[in-house]
């Protein structure tokens, strides 16, 4: 194994959950310049996460959807346009399918010439 490839300047540090309060105390290298009293009365850097354990559904148990941007709602609207329209008269790629089968029909009755009327191409 190599030597000296890890970081030697592991320190306390204060993770924060915006999304609940939560704070735990744990040893990491992050660089930060903010700091808070901890319950020892001492100073500590703090970081500020988004997400922890403790607001996490896999490990809170609850269902709990975060969609800053809408995302999940114009996905809904697109699924709910697709079944209208699926239901209205089907899919675009289904019409044209259809129409170029019976244009490609039609143009071949077109080129089918009777038996009786094949002529000689003259020279």
């Amino acid at each position: 194994m190599k030597k000296d490839i890890h970081p030697s300047t592991y320190r306390p540090v204060v993770f924060q959950d915006l999304n609940n309060g939560e704070r735990f105390i744990t040893r990491s290298t992050v660089a930060t310049e903010e700091t808070i009293k901890w319950e020892d009365g001492k100073e500590y850097p703090l970081v500020k996460v988004h997400i922890s354990s403790s607001s996490h559904p896999f490990f809170t148990g609850q269902e709990k959807l975060v969609d800053v941007e809408g995302r999940v709602d114009r996905f809904k609207a697109r699924r709910e346009a697709a079944d209208a329209a699926r239901a209205k008269g089907g899919n675009k790629a289904t019409k044209t399918k259809r129409r170029l089968e019976a244009k490609s029909a039609k143009e071949a009755q077109d080129i089918v010439v009777p038996a009786g009327e094949i002529t000689k191409p003259t020279a």
